[in-house]
């Protein structure tokens, strides 16, 4: 396929904001695509290369890109710099140089999909001396063969800024539509798999299977809706319901394949090098040559023993040297509490109370190292409260209720588990804009407009300057600064927009009613609590969460 067939898809997504228009757009193009091409179609009109649950990244920014840019085009880099400033899109700076660029259809071949995919995959691969170089190079040669319309694609697909509103759900109805089948079912491989390209390639070809998971590959988790009260939980739930502490952690799935372990988080990001020492834990104490674990990963001081919150181990989530130091100096307890596979056997089917059984069996608990979950299965409401504030007192965030004939159902706030939080809800939001400091503050990026997801778009819900310290422990303006300056697309004065990648979980008094933000609402006296390197962009809250977050306070 050549690439400027995709191009003109692209462009036709561009060209509508309907949902079903859209799906018709996509299921059109996946039903003609060649197997060996649908894979990566369904990737790149994602804005990756990779499926999600792919460890792989292309690692490249706006910095290098203007490089490339200027090497592709014959253009100064104050030039295209200017050009950036005024446009806001390196992918549309690229697109107007490369239409200036003389004898530019002289020199250029036809670039394919393949080509394209092939280069862009090689980025994540390279390591060592001169990977920079050869980095600019790959891209280079593909904006040097590129017409402008197929340049601004590549750029925005390099700096994963890619926007043609296509959303999971599109994505997923799409397949369906193409190959004549339930998007139910669709939904099902996918939330087995992480992968819609592999899910498009076997539905094409008749393999579709949603009864089976591979170990190895990680699966969406499993997610329980917010309640007011125990009461609440038992309208859920029924009775009795297996009541477990809610831990201030994050997710932490084991796959274990002979003598290989693979760590992933909930979204779906392989951290298997960045913690030796639970893949100590998982050798040593359980039972069982294959098998798939949930559980949740907390901190704890080694000196006190006392849990740690999410913020003080969050950085072994990214941290690529110096295991074996940061480990000791954060250890991380594993409390187990599900288990979705074992000896090559799929369990997700089964009953909670079937697979807890099991995992009683199997795990030779260890306080400091790996641990169930403290449960307790009770009808009686007091009983309950009195166990929630137990995990209260102990630092944990409350409770998860389970049904407990409930099976395991991969995906987002599903039936069959709630949990039980004593404060308002938190929100999980994207930084899209920063301002500089002023003062003392001037070298940092120290107020966020954060938002929230809506389909492939974001909507802002507020400012936030709050929460973060300035030499002291915890969240600095200097982290957040250097975890933002590379994500920089365009600066206008003192404001900077980000590419939408940084997420912080944010407090606040209440939600408002608010023009000022494309939402429509707004955050009372937010605060950042911390960031949540454990999450995705498909994790954090969306509009419709928002929404129903301020219809709930008025009710209270």
């Amino acid at each position: 396929m050549k690439y400027k067939e995709l191009v003109k898809l692209y462009q036709a997504l561009e060209s509508t904001t309907k949902k079903l228009k859209k799906i018709e757009i996509l299921s059109n193009f996946l039903k003609e695509a060649d197997k060996e091409d649908l894979a990566s179609v369904v990737y790149l009109v994602q804005g990756n290369v990779y499926p999600q649950s792919s460890s792989e990244k292309i690692g490249m920014s706006s910095r290098l890109i203007l490089k490339v840019i200027a090497i592709s085009t014959g253009n100064n880099e104050k030039t295209i710099e200017d050009l950036w400033r005024k446009k806001g899109d390196l992918g549309k700076v690229a697109s107007e140089l490369i239409s200036k660029k003389s004898q530019h259809t002289l020199t250029r071949h036809d670039l394919t999909l393949s080509k394209v995919i092939e280069n862009l995959r090689k980025l994540s691969t390279l390591q060592g001396q001169g990977t920079v170089n050869k980095k600019i190079g790959l891209v280079a040669e593909l904006l040097s063969n590129a017409d402008p319309d197929e340049s601004k694609f590549i750029v925005n697909t390099v700096l994963e800024t890619l926007r043609i509103g296509v959303a999971e759900g599109i994505i997923n109805d799409s397949i369906a539509k193409a190959f004549d089948k339930d998007p139910k079912e669709i939904k099902k491989s996918y939330d087995l798999t992480g992968d819609y390209g592999e899910v498009a390639l076997n539905t094409k070809t008749g393999n579709l299977d949603y009864s089976k998971i591979n170990i190895g590959r990680p699966l969406k988790v499993m997610l329980g809706p917010k309640v007011e009260n125990v009461n609440e939980a038992f309208e859920a739930l029924g009775k009795p319901i297996q009541a477990e502490f809610k831990l201030d952690g994050f997710r932490l799935q084991i796959h274990k394949k002979n003598d290989e372990i693979k760590l992933f988080t909930r979204s779906l990001e392989d951290v298997t090098k960045q913690f030796p020492d639970v893949i100590n834990y998982i050798k040593t104490h359980i039972k069982g040559k294959n098998f798939i674990l949930d559980a949740e990963a907390v901190g704890y001081n080694p000196k006190t023993g006392k849990y740690l919150p999410f913020q003080a181990i969050s950085q072994r989530i990214k941290r690529k040297y110096d295991i074996d130091i940061i480990a000791k100096a954060y250890p991380v307890e594993v409390n187990v509490f599900d288990v979705l596979s074992y000896e090559s056997k799929t369990l997700i089917n089964n009953v909670l109370k079937e697979r807890r059984a099991l995992l009683e069996k199997i795990i030779k608990q260890e306080k400091g190292k790996i641990i169930l979950t403290k449960k307790l299965i009770s009808d009686d409401e007091k009983e309950l409260i009195r166990f929630y504030k137990e995990s209260l007192n102990s630092g944990n965030e409350g409770l998860m209720l389970k049904n407990l004939n409930s099976i395991y159902k991969p995906g987002r706030y599903v039936d069959g588990w709630v949990k039980l939080k004593s404060v308002l809800e938190p929100l999980d939001l994207v930084i899209v804009k920063a301002e500089w400091g002023e003062g003392k503050r001037s070298n940092w990026l120290s107020s966020y407009t954060v938002a929230c997801k809506n389909g492939k778009d974001f909507l802002e819900v507020g400012k936030v300057s709050t929460g973060l310290k300035e030499k002291t422990e915890g969240l600095t303006f200097n982290q957040l600064t250097k975890e933002l300056r590379p994500l920089i697309i365009e600066q206008e004065g003192r404001q900077v927009n980000v590419k939408p990648k940084i997420i912080v979980e944010v407090a606040y008094e209440e939600i408002q009613k608010s023009p000022t933000y494309d939402s429509g609402y707004a955050l009372r006296f937010p605060r950042i609590l911390r960031l949540r390197d454990d999450k995705g962009l498909d994790d954090i809250n969306t509009f419709n969460d928002i929404e129903m977050y301020y219809k709930k306070q008025k009710k209270t």
